[in-house]
């Protein structure tokens, strides 16, 4: 019986996202409409995700501009932004909002580094978790007698391939972020 690695190559690939995700949520000093993601706005009396009120664009490498559908929601909006504590500074005028993204200074760019060292360890942990899982599963196979103890250990091979190749990944996403990051 062939073991479905399926399930496993889904939950890698939901770690990588998962790290892509975190990682475009760092700042590094490039205006880009990702780093807004995250900010979420008081509109009509609940809160809503900036990106559901206003549209998000860069103006040039250190500016980005909101543009809300709506001009009466221009100070909930700054306030949203001002509230996300990211570092930036905006200014408002009749179409919407600018956000301002200082240079970053030697010391931010090392904890922002740091901050992409410790995303990759916990998307690491998440991939030992996952690979644990698996192990535990295909353990039990052989157990049960569903598989031989060579196919066990061909598919802990098997297993491992696919982990180092996530691990590879997640250590790619981090070092061109080190990249940006650096300048």
């Amino acid at each position: 019986m062939a073991y479905d690695f399926s399930h496993f190559k889904a939950q890698l690939a939901s770690v990588e996202e998962w790290l892509g995700e975190e990682l475009s949520g760092i700042r590094t000093g490039r205006a880009a409409p990702a780093v807004l993601d995250g900010v979420t706005i008081e509109s009509y009396g609940s809160k809503t995700p900036l990106k559901h009120v206003a549209s998000i664009s860069s103006e040039d490498a250190k500016t980005l501009r909101v543009s809300p559908w709506d001009k009466s929601q221009i100070k909930a909006i700054e306030k949203g932004i001002g509230e996300a504590n990211l570092g930036i500074s905006v200014s408002s005028d009749a179409d919407g909002i600018r956000v301002f993204f200082p240079d970053l200074t030697s010391e931010r760019r090392t904890m922002l580094a740091k901050l992409a060292r410790e995303k990759l360890e916990q998307g690491r942990v998440s991939v030992r978790s996952e690979r644990d899982e698996v192990w535990k599963d295909i353990q039990e196979s052989e157990k049960d007698g569903d598989i031989s103890e060579d196919e066990k250990f061909k598919l802990k091979e098997e297993m491992q391939k696919l982990v180092d190749a996530s691990n590879s990944k997640l250590d790619e996403l981090t070092e061109k972020k080190e990249k940006d990051i650096e300048g």
